[in-house]
């Protein structure tokens, strides 16, 4: 429709008459065949040099004897030779990924994709199955009873499936983010994983912001930093407070930094800016007195200045919620 040369290079072997009367509006290019097995014929694609080609099964396995092996060696081929490429490959297929997909659908495939070759991407969609699909699915229990129970596991086993999915699918936009930022010299590296950063002092409730830091960060499959700015003249029982609170932290598998500035705000945007943290969590007393009415605190600072960071506000040990 925007007048591109577009072919169609590789289908299923067996299409659905939508998907038939879909490409025959399209010119396809036969495929070969070795042993009766058909491979996608890339010399003639190749030749014919479409500006678009179509390419269904990304993770289908060439029989021997063909140029490559795999169907993504010839989708590189092709690449090579400034041919644009709209391909598909199921989840399973995508071999990082495969233990995990194999645990949660308990069978196991043959055919695979290196996830380094599906970040090359320039743009990646997700086609997520609809919900009706469980109720079909489940439909061919005898009982009732066994159906909703039959139709919770595939509810189960379609959000976990979509949540790999969704975090790659993130990968890859955050890399092409990040190649893009820096290509136009921007030095803030915001990204579309969760960074969560978790500042702790000795009056901060530092073990639930790491716990819930943690568990945030686990969730989507994102990093953990933690940071103090250091303070001139701790107290004894402070600083076995603090060595506790970056023990815990450590223990978390997060990342942790002793900062030194005479501005702890500063400092921590300037760490958060570095190293692309979307959400800060910071421990906040009320501030009592006349002068809080007028001269921002800290953490006033640090939510007003977080240009595109989320700040999340914790009542620090012994304080009153607010």
């Amino acid at each position: 429709m925007r007048g591109q040369d577009v072919v169609v290079a590789a289908t299923q072997l067996s299409n659905s008459p939508d998907v038939e009367q879909l490409v025959r509006g399209f010119e396809v290019i036969p495929p070969k065949e070795n042993q009766g097995i058909p491979f996608m014929d890339v010399d003639r694609v190749l030749a014919r040099h479409p500006e678009i080609c179509l390419i269904d099964g990304l993770a289908y396995d060439n029989p021997p004897g063909s140029r490559h092996p795999k169907r993504w060696q010839d989708v590189e081929a092709l690449l090579s030779a400034g041919i644009s490429v709209i391909t598909s490959v199921n989840l399973q297929f995508i071999e990082e990924k495969q233990l995990q997909v194999e645990a949660i659908r308990g069978k196991k495939v043959k055919e695979s994709v290196p996830e380094a070759f599906i970040r090359t991407a320039d743009e990646i969609e997700l086609v997520d199955a609809a919900p009706e699909y469980c109720a079909i699915r489940s439909s061919a229990n005898g009982s009732q009873e066994a159906g909703i129970v039959d139709q919770a596991r595939y509810e189960h086993q379609l959000s976990e499936l979509r949540e790999i999915a969704l975090v790659l699918a993130a990968d890859v936009v955050d890399r092409q983010l990040e190649d893009y930022l820096h290509r136009h010299g921007i030095d803030q590296l915001y990204g579309t994983h969760e960074r969560i950063l978790v500042c702790v002092t000795p009056r901060s409730n530092a073990s639930l912001m790491i716990y819930r830091g943690r568990r945030q960060a686990d969730r989507f499959h994102g990093d953990l930093y933690v940071v103090y700015v250091q303070q001139d003249e701790l107290s004894a029982d402070d600083q076995k407070i603090l060595d506790q609170n970056l023990e815990c932290a450590r223990e978390s598998n997060a990342h942790v930094e002793v900062l030194h500035s005479e501005d702890p705000t500063a400092a921590i945007l300037d760490f958060a800016g570095k190293h692309g943290i979307t959400q800060i969590f910071v421990g906040h007393s009320q501030q009592t007195g006349w002068l809080s009415r007028w001269k921002p605190n800290p953490v006033e600072r640090l939510i007003m200045d977080a240009d595109g960071i989320d700040v999340r506000v914790f009542p620090n040990s012994g304080s009153e919620n607010g």
